[in-house]
């Protein structure tokens, strides 16, 4: 099962907002906001990136993790755009963060306080995570694990 993700559309200058989410029915629901694209999340593919989030203080997934995928910028010092976001099921993963993929630099948002707190840790050293990383070969898939515990975190290219 994936996550429900939030894809961002650009067009005409404006950006909209698709929330695909896929329910125990095997069904996609899709927000009524704006009519599909072709980047919107099918239910039946994996998005080319990938994560999944392991708690080693605790041994287990971590769930319900809010993350938020950005894009930057052609050349370095630009700006980054946020073209999706999601949430880590209780397995840890989200599979359903994109449709297609473009080279480029890309970084993940772990939004780490939200899971702390919600389990009960206090202290912890690292509110959020950011994972930066280059695509070259866009045909490829990436999925990018985070191991994490409230005072470290770890990551590597997966598999």
């Amino acid at each position: 099962m994936g996550c429900p993700a939030e894809i961002y559309v650009s067009s005409d200058h404006q950006k909209k907002k698709l929330v695909v989410t896929r329910n125990n029915d095997n069904h996609n629901h899709e927000s009524p906001a704006i009519s599909p694209s072709p980047l919107a999340m099918s239910a039946n593919r994996t998005s080319p990136i990938t994560t999944h989030i392991l708690d080693t203080s605790l041994g287990r997934p971590a769930a319900d993790v809010p993350i938020k995928l950005y894009r930057r910028a052609e050349r370095i010092g630009q700006e980054w755009s946020q073209v999706s976001s999601g949430q880590t099921n209780s397995d840890g993963r989200c599979n359903g963060l994109l449709n297609s993929l473009e080279a480029g630099v890309y970084k993940i948002t772990f939004e780490t306080a939200t899971y702390f707190n919600k389990n009960g840790i206090r202290q912890y050293f690292y509110p959020y995570v950011d994972i930066v990383f280059e695509i070259q070969d866009p045909i490829q898939h990436y999925h990018v694990p985070l191991l994490l515990n409230p005072f470290g975190y770890s990551t590597y290219r997966g598999s």
